[in-house]
């Protein structure tokens, strides 16, 4: 037998695999995570916003958010919750991230570190489609239904003679919207849209807000942004997505997710001609982000 023959290969490959150096895999030193190399995430269960299911996160925001961490190098721990206790949970380091329909607001923004937007929105009023409803006067001295923490319930508490029932999940606020239990409901906009096109026996119809009042600016604005909130200590990792959700609207590639959850309408893709964070969480020249095509 001839040794050194039969050795030959070994020494080269080894001595090839020495030469070469090793591709260093994502630098994740600089995120604070509950546990290292994975991003724990506050699941609310609220479609087409952000669920897990089979093992990888679905919904309009779940599937931005599963590509950014992928190209992070991030592995996704889903963490159920109500959504009234989500912003908590991230304040306190029990989860990373909360996402899913999470409105940016100038309170938010103080507490948390909020990504560039995922997608826009405008509220608007569930209502039975008879009805139609869509200002603030139609929601005076009516039963009205909303979500426990949402940002502008002040503002919908303000509506004269508005008798205001909270809920903390969607499902049980539509079941008494089709009980006649609430006469409307102000909730999250894809995920209303989303269950009434998933059920049209229900004769609902849920029509934005056309008011654009200053007055409510949270309740009736246009362009208002969806975000991912993260604690204030790991403001690395919300600019590290915020430069991957960029590059998902310059490949227009939003659009694309969100034609799979039926956010079709333009105004989900148009910010509002109010740059209103600058000078609150982003510095002078930023825009949000929008997609060409």
């Amino acid at each position: 037998m001839n040794v050194k023959r039969k050795l030959l290969p070994t020494i080269v490959a080894i001595t090839l695999a020495a030469a070469v150096p090793a591709v260093a895999g994502p630098d994740l030193s600089a995120y604070r995570l509950t546990e290292p190399g994975m991003l724990s995430v506050a699941i609310t269960g609220d479609m087409p916003g952000l669920v897990a299911r089979d093992g990888k996160l679905v919904g309009y925001d779940g599937e931005i958010l599963q590509i950014a961490a992928d190209r992070l190098g991030l592995a996704i721990i889903p963490v159920p919750m109500e959504w009234s206790g989500a912003i908590a949970a991230v304040q306190t380091g029990r989860v990373d991230l909360i996402g899913g329909n999470v409105a940016w607001t100038e309170q938010r923004a103080a507490t948390l570190s909020l990504t560039d937007p995922t997608g826009y929105f405008q509220n608007g009023i569930t209502s039975k489609a008879g009805a139609g409803w869509h200002s603030l006067e139609n929601l005076e001295n009516k039963k009205v239904g909303s979500i426990t923490g949402f940002s502008f319930l002040p503002e919908l508490r303000r509506i004269t003679g508005l008798q205001l029932s909270l809920y903390d999940s969607s499902d049980a606020a539509i079941r008494d919207i089709l009980a006649g239990r609430i006469d409307a409901l102000v909730g999250d906009p894809p995920v209303i849209d989303y269950a009434i096109a998933m059920n049209p026996g229900w004769d609902l119809t849920n029509k934005p807000f056309t008011d654009n009042n200053p007055d409510f600016p949270l309740l009736t604005g246009i362009g208002r942004q969806y975000v991912f909130g993260l604690s204030q200590d790991n403001k690395a990792l919300a600019d590290a997505l915020s430069g991957e959700i960029r590059k998902l609207w310059e490949s227009c590639e939003v659009r694309i997710i969100g034609k799979r959850y039926g956010n079709i309408n333009n105004a989900n893709y148009t910010p509002s001609p109010q740059n209103f964070r600058v000078g609150v969480d982003r510095p002078e020249g930023w825009t949000p982000p929008r997609c060409s095509k």
